[in-house]
């Protein structure tokens, strides 16, 4: 791939609105912008898409720089990668860290897109020209009107972030408002052995699936809650690889499946566990990070393949940050996003934007 350099910026982009979970508010977003530069100036772009805190996984975005800087770019021999895959063999011995694994990885997919003159989407066999999009709500005096605002935007799919004991009152306030809206919850691993008849006791509610009741790694606990559930069951954190999401088809522990690019350390790794989904008939659909456009752009390709059947994470660049990083913009119409056509991940980077956002940056030198 003729990688002369691999650069990294952290940036931080100013949200619209506070982003909530159930662990707490965010107010700013700050991301890790991967850059793979060969040998003629083409550049490709990655993203890591950890939190300053780690309340979702392990990794943060100190942990991830780190590991990128001092471990991972230092040991690899890139001279030696002819294609992204090979990457992802070469950092196989470096245990954990996905979302930095993810960062760099991403940037090579771009650059071996671009460097072949295909977007991403026809590289990894993409199908679709525009993917269905999802969005999220909580609980606030707007309920109504952010309801009616993205089902005129088309949404196809609301995902409700629920506080354990709070559930119920969600759903049926969103409910009151529109009894047909189709509706998930993600509960972030809030439950407990302790709580599976209360997690039963939702399966009237007429929800779409219900997203990681139990902690990551959990897998009997899931698939205890699934046989007595019609509600699918969607693993989201307990997937951190092909690895567990292999393990957990077989074991039954859910029927639905949220990839995420950098949860699974990189777009390799998604492509097998869609494979592998394919091949059981086990739905997909692709989720988010409040991620920027780069990270997003991927996302979308990723999406295009044909087993992502239900809407995912997919909201518009607008929805989340005052600017985003990319031109055009990625956005939602009519409930769907069209996937990018332009080599690579088909999205132009305000390079100069993203100099004002940085906090910090780091260049390797491949033949230094």
């Amino acid at each position: 791939m003729n990688v002369e350099q691999i650069q990294m910026q952290e940036v931080e982009l100013a949200l619209k609105v506070p982003f909530r979970t159930h662990q707490g508010t965010v107010h700013s977003r700050k991301l890790i912008i991967v850059k793979a530069i060969d040998r003629e100036g083409r550049v490709g772009y990655g993203e890591v898409t950890a939190f300053e805190t780690p309340f979702y996984t392990a990794e943060t975005n100190d942990t991830a720089w780190y590991l990128i800087k001092e471990i991972l770019l230092p040991s690899l021999d890139l001279p030696s990668i002819l294609h992204p895959e090979d990457f992802a063999n070469a950092v196989s011995s470096i245990q954990g860290h996905p979302m930095a694994k993810a960062g760099v990885e991403g940037a090579l997919w771009d650059l071996f897109a671009k460097q072949s003159g295909k977007s991403l989407k026809n590289l990894i066999g993409g199908t679709r020209e525009t993917v269905k999009a999802g969005a999220v709500l909580s609980l606030s005096s707007s309920l109504e009107q952010d309801i009616k605002q993205l089902k005129q935007e088309g949404y196809q799919r609301f995902k409700l972030k629920v506080k354990k004991g709070e559930e119920r009152e969600l759903i049926e306030a969103v409910q009151a408002i529109d009894p047909e809206l189709p509706i998930m919850i993600d509960a972030n691993g809030q439950y407990t052995e302790a709580d599976i008849e209360h997690v039963q006791s939702l399966d009237d509610a007429n929800l779409l699936m219900i997203e990681q009741p139990f902690r990551a790694g959990d897998f009997y606990l899931h698939r205890s809650l699934q046989a007595k559930m019609v509600t699918p069951i969607c693993l989201d954190e307990s997937i951190m690889s092909a690895e567990d999401a292999i393990q957990a088809i077989r074991l039954k522990s859910g029927s639905i499946i949220n990839i995420k690019i950098s949860r699974v350390g990189g777009l390799s790794a998604a492509l097998r566990i869609h494979d592998y989904c394919k091949q059981h008939n086990v739905p997909v659909w692709c989720g988010g990070m409040v991620e920027s456009g780069i990270s997003k752009a991927h996302n979308i390709a990723l999406a295009s393949l044909e087993q992502f059947t239900i809407p995912g994470d997919l909201s518009g660049s607008s929805r989340y940050f005052e600017k985003d990083l990319v031109s055009p913009l990625l956005e939602v119409v009519n409930g769907e996003m069209i996937v990018p056509q332009g080599d690579g991940i088909g999205v132009n980077v305000d390079e100069e934007y993203m100099e004002k956002q940085t906090i910090r940056s780091f260049t390797f030198e491949v033949y230094s």
